[in-house]
């Protein structure tokens, strides 16, 4: 389903149901006294909608974060690939060609295998590690002959530790749960709490009532369909592309 369709539904169901909850409430419920109990639920309103917009707030950041740590990895991951292949250019054969072929399969595989099973969500394959593995060894099993080609073989092994770090890194992110079930409970609770409040505010105007009780609602479930888009960083609204290792095949040819 489109990003912005998913989304307008989340806001306007969540908006329908709150303006249908304080109609319920202005047309059923108890009216004597409810607009001079709007200073005390006024009062509770602050403290609940503030500790709930500060939870909010933070992992939204957080998640936002994620997302450019995830993008910036990425293009780590991949440009220490290409700098490992050029300075490889240098060693002796047959490490070159290894080197060369093994660093092209590797920006294949992850690009063409390991990036679907991750938006996916599901396993990743060892056949990336596996290459990996052989560039380290290709690399270290190198006969130089001169200072130059040490300098190079030194070049080749810290640019490989690089990719290594960036590629557990994005493993690790892939992996995680994303936004976990105390917090979503939390935000999720909270969000009920913060609607809750207003609809039980008095005033003798119950259409701008409602109105005010369905734009909090749908703005809440606005945030929440954020935090839900933005929970896997390779998925979603905000997702990360292969692009880093796409561009990395075109530099290794």
């Amino acid at each position: 389903m489109n990003i912005y369709l998913e989304g307008g539904l989340w806001v306007i169901g969540a908006a329908s149901v709150a303006a249908l909850v304080a109609y319920l409430v202005r047309r059923i419920g108890e009216t004597d006294g409810i607009v001079e109990n709007n200073e005390a639920a006024g009062q509770v309103f602050t403290i609940v909608g503030g500790l709930h917009a500060v939870l909010l707030a933070f992992v939204l950041i957080s998640l936002f974060d994620g997302v450019s740590a995830a993008e910036d990895g990425a293009y780590q991951e991949a440009d220490s690939l290409v700098a490992a292949y050029w300075a490889a250019d240098s060693l002796p054969e047959p490490t070159k060609t290894e080197v060369h072929d093994l660093a092209r399969s590797y920006s294949t595989t992850v690009a063409d295998t390991e990036w679907p099973s991750m938006i996916d969500g599901t396993d990743i394959s060892g056949d990336g590690w596996s290459q990996l593995d052989q560039l380290r060894k290709s690399v270290s099993e190198a006969t130089v002959t001169d200072e130059w080609q040490n300098g190079r073989k030194t070049e080749a092994a810290s640019q490989l530790w690089q990719v290594y770090q960036a590629r557990q890194a994005r493993l690790d992110t892939a992996g995680s749960d994303g936004v976990s079930g105390v917090v979503w409970f939390a935000l999720i609770v909270g969000s009920i709490l913060s609607v809750a409040l207003p609809v039980m505010f008095g005033g003798p105007r119950p259409v701008t009532h409602i109105i005010i009780v369905s734009i909090l609602a749908g703005t809440l479930a606005l945030l929440l369909f954020a935090t839900q888009q933005l929970q896997n960083p390779y998925s979603g609204g905000a997702k990360v592309g292969p692009d880093a290792f796409q561009i990395a095949q075109e530099r290794l040819k």
